[in-house]
């Protein structure tokens, strides 16, 4: 064979085995998050398996390189290659079983515990695998010596692979599923063994002196500083995931391109480093790469704003002009990890770098994994991304100190200091999202699961947000109502409900709409420490200090749906950004199936999703997944309810009646009966019954799977191609609502109550005339449709708010002839009491007025609507 074409077919399979190992990285950190949740910290156990298995198997094939000839080189090369592809098949085989395995023998362990069971785990799946990948490096390295190709070619093309590899599941996973697509990448990986056994038969045996030479290992000192390299280095990736996917949306596909970005800095770091000279740019290296790393901070906030304001035309250009942007941070730095390597093996050469370069690597990939390690569970919660990026960059910059000659070059430490000083904390909030305005940080929480904010704005309002991507709750007094509707619906619609759980605590608020149920066990579970404490202390006063009422449960949800062995009448799903990374993992058809096995006979589950944030094609997927996980048999039922815009997924085991729902009412004080509907009356709740789910599975291919995803992959595209039709979405949902008559037969409702059913369907039914005529522009019919509305049901919250907000705006303009502004505002308090506006301006009429009584009386009314306004603290 041609010797340039050897050299060609040893690069392409190199450059193979670089796609197929991070492909076979993310197909299985993502097969270890359905067992164990989404969270840094299974990332973080992942990479840090991944990385020692590299690198004490480049160790182990550094002892070989000179025992071992070219042709045995390639053989074990090849051998190694089919091995891992062997494996990768086997593997979704064998995971059923392991998956039993371990949650029978993790069903009582704490959350430590069972961490800790999944550390254990973790290494029992991948380290093998990734032992070989890494004894794999030496044997490419051993046959490049002999075809003359150098470490930076080798090293470099390998990472770009990697870079190609990092990507290739966001293809994969969307059509083929999970298993399919390790496949592939398995069949891909049989095929590059192939092609580096069909090397051998071109190629004799080969006789050079230094086959059987003494192994050359560089100094121990030396090994382990470079470890220190690799370690700052995955803390350094771990950390710009954390920040990036902060700033950025944190889709798939935005993480895909950070790990893309970082490793196509590498690559072509180590093929710059072929032209580069050893002495002079191992003193440059080190200084570059941490000045340039704590640089990047100060950017963090003009790419924040950039990012929340720009408009893209499609997800394409989205992920090109965001990966640009990361491009920009982290390239310089990544372009300097990438050269050092071949660099060092070439300042340690006796006689080829190449000879060293499994040594290097070796060291790097173990201290890789102790960084990962180290970023993950010590300085992330303990120092924040801020300020474990510095504690990085100084490591590296200390590191990389070693091999410079000239000690005045450490004059760039405290310089480094100086400049990280600075951005040692994160910006607040508000600078990183203008849209906050005056909003202040209250507290902030960061562990290796999330990062926390709650935030007060200049009313005094307060948000808690996570990760900085989405806003979890807020305490305005309307969205205080909406999140309490998501438990006040699956609790009316149970004849007696004893045991609720909350698959989410968030702020609390949703979880004190169920305090009028007296003697109900609560329990929520929530991975997220710093919510937990936000609902103990910052919204205590908003949600009737519930936590006191409640079971915290800090863990996973799918988790602990799979591990605990209590039974609920009634389970509770969260709203969440189902486009975000790992979250729509929560509308599976095995997360529902779980939920509906915690159930007791007779019991409720409700997810409640956002409209918005879904198109009628999602939507098909989500309802139908839902439909064939709860219908099991005769008694099953699976419905949908719509409270504003957000509808709740309904699975029932067996069908109550209406009468026996009321019963359980009319046994409660009048207080807790009127909080427990939100003063809207029980008709009113089932009027907003929408109808059973229809079948759908002749309109969808496949459903919403763990293993085979279909909506995480496609809401990202929607949102960049022009957002969610809500028209669109309403006139599907009104097109199979099921009729007032079918509806009075599905609830069994007597004869003598059917009029009032009916007429709390017929408002319901018009309040989506109101939102449709909103989206349309049309007043005049928002104002027709609730009239309308109310006329039928005067309780129907949405009609009154719809009215009561316009009366209100229209005071700013024009009073009405012949009325004060009192009088206006007194017509708008009879439609909505809870009115925060038309309160606030009663009470600055009576403080201008003088009227202390007065003041007094509004004041208490409006602390009650809203405790956190900044006009009622203190009182």
């Amino acid at each position: 064979m041609n010797h340039h074409l050897s050299r060609m077919l040893l690069l392409i399979v190199y450059g193979g085995t670089g796609i197929t190992a991070l492909a076979y990285e993310v197909l299985w950190t993502r097969m270890l998050s359905l067992m164990f949740g989404i969270s840094i910290f299974g990332v973080v156990l992942t990479v840090a398996a991944f990385m020692a298995g590299l690198g004490l198997g480049s160790m182990m094939g550094a002892r070989c390189f000179y025992r071992y000839a070219m042709r045995r080189a390639l053989l074990t090369l090849a051998l190694l290659e089919g091995a891992i592809a062997l494996y990768a098949i086997l593997l979704p085989v064998a995971m059923p079983w392991f998956d039993q395995a371990l949650l029978s023998m993790g069903s009582g362990l704490s959350v430590a515990g069972w961490q800790g069971m999944q550390s254990i785990a973790v290494l029992l799946l991948l380290f093998p695998a990734a032992v070989a990948m890494g004894f794999a490096f030496p044997m490419a390295l051993r046959a490049a010596r002999g075809l003359g190709l150098s470490l930076s070619s080798m090293y470099g093309i390998n990472a770009l692979g990697g870079a190609a590899g990092a990507v290739l599941p966001l293809m994969l996973l969307p059509l083929f599923g999970w298993r399919t697509g390790l496949w592939i990448v398995a069949a891909a990986g049989l095929l590059l063994a192939l092609l580096a056994a069909g090397l051998l038969f071109y190629h004799q045996a080969d006789h050079t002196q230094e086959q059987h030479a003494q192994t050359r290992r560089p100094p121990w000192p030396d090994l382990l500083i470079y470890a220190g390299v690799g370690a700052a280095a995955l803390m350094l990736e771990i950390i710009w995931t954390r920040e990036f996917g902060m700033v950025l949306l944190r889709t798939e596909y935005v993480l895909a391109v950070l790990l893309l970005v970082y490793l196509c800095g590498i690559g072509l770091g180590s093929l710059m480093a072929r032209k580069l000279k050893a002495a002079c740019w191992l003193t440059v290296l080190p200084v570059v790469a941490a000045l340039l790393a704590v640089g990047g901070q100060y950017l963090l906030p003009v790419i924040a704003r950039w990012a929340n304001q720009a408009e893209f035309s499609s997800l394409a250009q989205a992920m090109i002009s965001e990966g640009g942007a990361v491009l920009l941070c982290t390239l310089p730095v990544t372009l300097s990890l990438g050269a050092w390597l071949p660099l060092l093996a070439q300042r340690f050469a006796d006689g080829s770098s190449v000879a060293s370069g499994g040594w290097w690597y070796g060291a790097n990939s173990l201290g890789a994994a102790i960084g990962a390690l180290l970023a993950g569970f010590v300085l992330l919660p303990w120092l924040g991304a801020a300020g474990a990026l510095i504690v990085a960059s100084v490591l590296l910059l200390i590191c990389g100190l070693r091999w410079v000659d000239d000690r005045g070059v450490w004059l760039s430490v405290p310089v480094l200091l100086l400049l990280a000083w600075p951005v040692r904390l994160l910006p607040p909030a508000a600078d990183l999202f203008p849209s906050l305005g005056d909003a202040k940080d209250l507290s902030v929480y960061e562990d290796a699961v999330a990062l926390t904010h709650v935030v007060e704005q200049a009313d005094g309002q307060r948000l808690l947000l996570s990760d900085l991507q989405r806003m979890d709750a807020s305490s305005e007094p309307t969205a205080v109502t909406v999140q309490k509707n998501q438990v006040r619906l699956p609790l009316l619609l149970h004849p007696q409900p004893r045991s609720l759980l909350l698959l989410g605590l968030g702020t609390g608020i949703t979880a004190s709409g169920s305090l009028p149920y007296k003697g109900l066990q609560r329990t929520a579970v929530e991975l997220s420490q710093g919510s937990i404490d936000a609902a103990r202390h910052a919204f205590a006063s908003v949600n009737g200090r519930v936590v006191e009422h409640i079971t915290v449960v800090r863990d996973d949800a799918r988790r602990y749906l799979r591990t605990d062995e209590h039974y609920y009448d009634v389970i509770v799903g969260d709203l969440f950004h189902p486009d975000m990374a790992g979250r729509a993992n929560l509308l599976s058809l095995q997360q529902f199936s779980r939920a509906r096995q915690r159930l007791n006979p007779g019991g409720i589950f409700t997810q409640w999703l956002a409209l918005n944030q879904f198109d009628v094609a999602s939507l098909k997927v989500v309802l139908q997944t839902f439909r064939q996980a709860f219908i099991q048999n005769a008694s099953d039922r699976a419905m949908l309810f719509v409270d504003g815009y957000r509808i709740a997924l309904v699975g029932l085991r067996g069908m109550p009646a209406a009468k026996d729902l009321q019963l359980k009412l009319n046994h409660m004080h009048q207080a807790d009966r009127i909080s427990a509907t939100g003063g809207e009356g029980f008709w009113t709740w089932l009027g907003r019954y929408w109808g059973e789910i229809p079948d759908f599975s002749a309109e969808i291919s496949k459903l919403q799977n763990e293993w085979s995803p279909v909506i995480e992959f496609s809401l990202p595209r929607i949102r960049y191609s022009g957002g969610v039709d809500a028209l669109a979405t309403w006139r599907w949902l009104l097109a199979w609502r099921q009729n007032a008559h079918e509806a009075t037969r599905v609830w069994k409702v007597t004869p003598k109550d059917a009029q009032l059913y009916q007429r709390a369907w017929a408002s319901a039914g018009s309040d989506v005339h109101v939102w449709m005529a909103e989206l349309g522009g049309d007043e005049r019919q928002v104002i027709q449709w609730a009239r309308l509305s109310r006329r039928a049901n005067p309780l129907d919250r949405w009609p009154a708010f719809a009215l009561a907000d316009r009366m209100f705006d229209s005071l700013a303009h024009a009073l009405p002839e012949g009325v004060s502004r009192r009088q206006a505002l007194l017509r708008i308090l009879a439609l909505r009491p809870d009115h925060e506006g038309a309160l606030r301006s009663m009470l600055k009429l009576a403080q201008d007025a003088g009227d202390m009584q007065e003041r007094d009386k509004w004041r208490r009314m409006l602390k009650s609507v809203s405790p956190l306004a900044i006009d009622v603290r203190g009182r």
